[in-house]
């Protein structure tokens, strides 16, 4: 949006481009329901079938969308090479994927590495093990909840704290569990508490029978990004010697950056 332009009480720029929110919605509707035909597409979109068809078949020849024998559509490889542009974009510490690896070898867990991007909490690297419950959001290039989950409270910590209180002002607290809190100031209170270079530990509160803790990435400069390990555990606590092996890994992470 240029510089001055307004925004109407919706959000919406008022030079919104109909078309490129129409496409969008599509690609949308198409990812989570692959396999549909114009028709049902039109209908879940709300648009009329002769722009859906225009847009459908823009969207194919562009390589978004691809048309399969039997005449639906699924998402093309255009998207998933745009995923991998976003993940790139985001960068990690030059030794990521060793440290996780290393992590995850020493607990066998599996340990994540994620940074708070555009006010979102989102998983860049991965270090699968067996020893951990399956979490389908931590995947690269999903963001995870900030309050709910140690990653997200780790890097919330390091925030300033007027920052941190603008944020979880701004997000939804949504309950995960019945464990997850949801008011601003009990949270804030919580985070009050934890030192930006100590273990934040959550149990149940993003999934239940799960617990998770996760370190800072102390940061070599202030415009350094902020961010943060973290590993998930089958049970209702997290030991010591796993949150220092964290810490470590944390600690490992400043270091490859700062070289």
């Amino acid at each position: 949006m240029e510089p001055g332009a307004e925004v109407p009480d919706d959000g919406r720029p008022d030079d919104f481009v109909q078309s490129v929110g129409r496409a969008v919605r599509v690609l949308e509707v198409v990812g989570r329901e692959p396999g549909l035909p114009v028709k049902a597409i039109a209908r879940k979109c709300e648009l009329n079938i002769s722009t859906s068809y225009h847009l459908v078949r823009t969207l194919a020849y562009e390589g978004y969308l691809v048309r399969l024998p039997n005449g639906t559509y699924v998402i093309g490889e255009s998207v998933a090479r745009r995923f991998h542009d976003l993940v790139t974009s985001l960068g990690r510490p030059p030794e990521a994927a060793v440290v996780l690896r290393q992590l995850s070898e020493r607990v066998g867990l599996s340990s994540y590495l994620g940074l708070l991007h555009e006010e979102r909490v989102t998983v860049v690297e991965v270090a699968e093990a067996a020893g951990s419950p399956y979490l389908e959001d931590f995947e690269v290039g999903l963001d995870v909840s900030a309050h709910a989950t140690a990653l997200g409270k780790a890097l919330l910590v390091g925030m300033p704290p007027r920052q941190r209180h603008r944020f979880l002002a701004s997000h939804e607290l949504r309950p995960f569990t019945s464990r997850t809190r949801t008011d601003v100031e009990a949270l804030e209170a919580e985070l009050r508490l934890v030192r930006p270079d100590a273990p934040v530990s959550e149990h149940g509160e993003f999934r239940d029978g799960v617990s998770c803790t996760a370190t800072l990435v102390p940061r070599q400069r202030a415009q350094d990004p902020a961010w943060a390990v973290v590993v998930a555990v089958a049970d209702e606590e997290v030991s010591e010697r796993i949150a220092a092996e964290v810490t470590l890994a944390a600690a490992d992470l400043a270091g490859s950056v700062g070289r």
